[in-house]
């Protein structure tokens, strides 16, 4: 039995338990505050991804692939961390079957700007 979402604290495992996949969705929102929110993420075979309103971190918890943002593609694996701005193509390919990772959204839609 998974415990409730505490709301300062989740583990992965907690986060996993909500995981929707074996209905369709390979997320799930496990924590909010303001314009944060963290989601899990654990695609199976393919990436549908399409761009999204507020800036985002991917920290890959598990798994390896290849990270496609605007053309550009870089190899990923368990611990790294992965900026993408508001509003960018982007998606995880050529990724190993335990690919899970935590979703970082946060700002103003449209994303931050730069000084």
């Amino acid at each position: 039995m998974s415990k409730a979402i505490d709301a300062f604290h989740q583990t992965v495992a907690e986060a996993l338990d909500k995981l929707p996949a074996r209905r369709g969705k390979p997320y799930a929102d496990v924590m909010r505050h303001g314009t944060m929110h963290v989601e899990i993420f654990a695609p199976q075979g393919i990436d549908t991804q399409t761009p999204h309103a507020q800036d985002e971190l991917y920290f890959v918890i598990s798994g390896t692939g290849e990270f496609v943002r605007s053309g550009q593609r870089r190899p990923f694996g368990p611990g790294d961390a992965i900026f993408v701005p508001a509003g960018e193509e982007h998606r995880f390919e050529n990724f190993s079957d335990d690919l899970t990772v935590w979703v970082v959204f946060y700002g103003p839609r449209g994303g931050e700007q730069t000084a």
